[in-house]
């Protein structure tokens, strides 16, 4: 041990018995080493608390042990759980993270490729801001992987995670299916975002599976709790009946809700509303549950993404993650008549 008490890798070698080459080749994964004497000096250094240097680390090993991020918007909503899970993700394997927060400037998106390429990092994740539209692809730029999460690039065959959204508009409609509602209406988002279009199949496709028709035309708009207000009083005034609404995201089901209730209709007892997103649990942090919804897991698309890059692999293709349905107080059977 060196005179000011730091254990070094020498410690480490003395005590567990072999050579200085051996006990690095064993603690830093690479070379030929046999399973015993790898053992043997994992115990030697769990013993000493020995802490390996990081960078010492990085040069024996050929690899900087840091992932480059470059987020669209690291202080979004919807992107903050995204890359809460990769950096969780990314810590739990002790790599570093360099975080570049771009915004949606093209010139300040090439400077950070620019000094991210210039760290010789090991991988690179790509956070976008949502479906709408696609992010410039800078997988060429790179020799090493690249994924993106929470967006998709305007290159083919890029490796980007999304929420599964024709799965969140199939669990929907299956729950509201499966409390015997029969007449359900869809408000969505703009047609030109891929969110808000799966999840409209996925309630097409549980209603067509159980042959039945959606109660009305699809109102189509913005993420907006105001558009949510409007869409539902166009729905009323259609004279459509409809017992449940089926709302692409949790902002506009609250805007729904607030104008059934004027209305005089009762959630849920004469209208189910579900919604997608978790907005209260995972946006806003409330421990109570009102809306039922669909949690479309950013935080572990954001870890699925981060493990691709962290493994080194190469995952050409667009992954849909999976949805879970999270249940809460507006949804309900139908009461009987009387």
């Amino acid at each position: 041990m060196t005179e000011r008490g730091r254990v070094t890798l020498s410690d480490v070698a003395a005590v567990a018995g072999v050579s200085l080459s051996t006990a690095s080749r064993a603690l830093n994964g690479g070379g030929r080493v046999s399973t015993a004497t790898r053992s043997r000096i994992a115990e030697a250094a769990r013993r000493l608390d020995f802490r390996p240097n990081a960078l010492a680390q990085s040069f024996a090993l050929g690899r900087s042990r840091t992932i480059g991020i470059l987020a669209q918007n690291a202080r979004g909503a919807f992107t903050e759980p995204v890359l809460v899970g990769a950096v969780a993700h990314l810590g739990s394997r002790e790599q570093a993270c360099l975080l570049y927060d771009t915004g949606f400037d093209p010139d300040t998106m090439a400077e950070s490729v620019r000094r991210l390429l210039a760290r010789r990092v090991d991988g690179l994740l790509v956070l976008g801001d949502g479906l709408r539209a696609g992010m410039r692809s800078v997988t060429a730029e790179f020799s090493v992987p690249v994924a993106y999460a929470f967006g998709l690039t305007d290159r083919e065959g890029d490796s980007c995670y999304v929420p599964d959204s024709r799965m969140a508009g199939r669990l929907a409609g299956e729950h509201l299916l499966s409390l015997g509602r029969r007449r359900i209406a869809h408000i969505t988002g703009d047609a030109a975002d891929t969110a808000a279009t799966g999840r409209e199949q996925g309630l097409l496709a549980a209603l067509a599976d159980a042959g039945l028709p959606p109660a009305a035309d699809t109102l189509r708009g913005d993420w907006s709790r105001a558009w949510g207000a409007t869409a539902c009083r166009r729905l009323i005034g259609s004279g459509a009946r409809f017992d449940a609404v089926f709302c692409g995201n949790d902002q506009i089901a609250l805007g729904v809700e607030s104008v059934l209730r004027q209305s005089g209709r009762h959630v849920p007892d004469d209208v189910a509303l579900v919604g997608v997103d978790n907005w209260e649990y995972v946006i806003s942090g409330r421990s109570t549950r009102h809306l039922t919804t669909v949690d479309t897991g950013l935080a572990a698309l954001g870890a699925a993404a981060a493990a691709q890059v962290a493994d080194g692999r190469e995952a050409p293709g667009t992954h849909a993650h999976p949805c879970t349905l999270v249940i809460g107080a507006t949804t309900a059977g139908p009461q009987p008549e009387g």
